[in-house]
């Protein structure tokens, strides 16, 4: 008799890290074949929105959208309206329009003569028939803060149209998405000790997400800076070291994770409007978690 299940992982260097993608399913072939969908679902939102890609959707709306509409595809355009949607719900804390900061920072490349310069709110506007235009000159989108959430949630969905998977698991760097009744176990590192595992939490049909300070263990044993941006460039002058996030989809748990880190326990109201919960880890090591995702946090010893 035929396995009940082939449970299969690849893993593929995609979105800037590493994404693994396992399923499992009846047909062996099917299953692989799904995996491949899944990574090509993955590829395409690479193309789209890469700030890195000179064709992407980003690029193209960061050279013209200024000057003249210019038409995106319906995931970038999907991207975007809820990008503007958690920057008005978190008053400005979520913001896309950031990037010429970054470029500032050094962390995004400079194109040509980019303009540093943050850019105010409701930079974006959103069009009939896919089109979007930018109202200030020097606006610069970057969705890196989003992109890779919403790339797991299309992934998921190319396993489960498939049809030849029971269950499965999106793992891009982090932002991680199931799907099928399997209870899943993600590990949680802490941030200023990447060795050291502070808890486990298990979900099903979920996801999570992660973001924490940066650590250069060559320059220093404490966390330098963050990976975080506040929209006005300052540094994060909270306790907050790490964040995980879980919500019904890993664009909205990857999007939350970066509000969360820099408002810390004020979110709350902003995580109840999305069905999210978070747990985050303080500089003192403290451990605090939202009460709806208390049952499934097991504390390491």
């Amino acid at each position: 008799m035929a396995a009940a299940s082939n449970r299969i992982r690849r893993a593929r260097p995609l979105l800037g890290t590493f994404v693994e993608i396992e399923a499992a399913g009846p047909a062996q072939a099917e299953v692989v074949g799904a995996i491949d969908a899944a990574f090509d679902a993955v590829s395409g939102v690479h193309r789209l929105m890469s700030f890195h890609e000179p064709d992407s959707d980003v690029s193209r709306l960061n050279r013209q959208a200024f000057d003249r509409p210019v038409k995106v595809h319906q995931w970038t355009f999907d991207v975007l309206k809820t990008s503007i949607e958690l920057h008005r719900e978190s008053d400005g804390l979520f913001n896309i329009a950031v990037a010429p900061i970054l470029q500032g920072m050094g962390l995004l490349p400079r194109h040509d003569e980019d303009e540093a310069e943050a850019i105010a709110r409701e930079a974006i506007e959103l069009l009939e028939g896919r089109m979007i235009r930018f109202r200030h000159r020097g606006t610069k989108i970057d969705l890196g803060g989003i992109a890779k959430g919403f790339a797991v949630d299309r992934a998921l969905d190319a396993l489960r149209h498939s049809g030849a998977v029971t269950c499965g698991l999106v793992n891009a760097g982090g932002d991680l998405g199931a799907f099928g009744a399997e209870v899943q176990t993600a590990h949680i590192r802490h941030p200023r000790h990447p060795g050291r595992v502070v808890c486990r939490i298990e979900f099903a049909g979920e996801a999570l997400a992660s973001s924490a300070r940066r650590l250069d263990p060559f320059q220093s044993a404490q966390s330098d800076g963050s990976a975080i941006v506040r929209p006005d460039g300052k540094p994060l002058t909270n306790a907050i070291d790490g964040v995980t996030v879980r919500a019904p989809s890993c664009m909205i748990a990857d999007a939350l994770t970066k509000i969360v880190m820099i408002s810390g326990a004020d979110a709350g109201s902003l995580l109840e409007l999305y069905q999210a919960s978070a747990l985050l880890i303080t500089s003192d090591s403290e451990v605090r978690i939202s009460p709806d995702l208390q049952s499934v946090v097991h504390l390491a010893a």
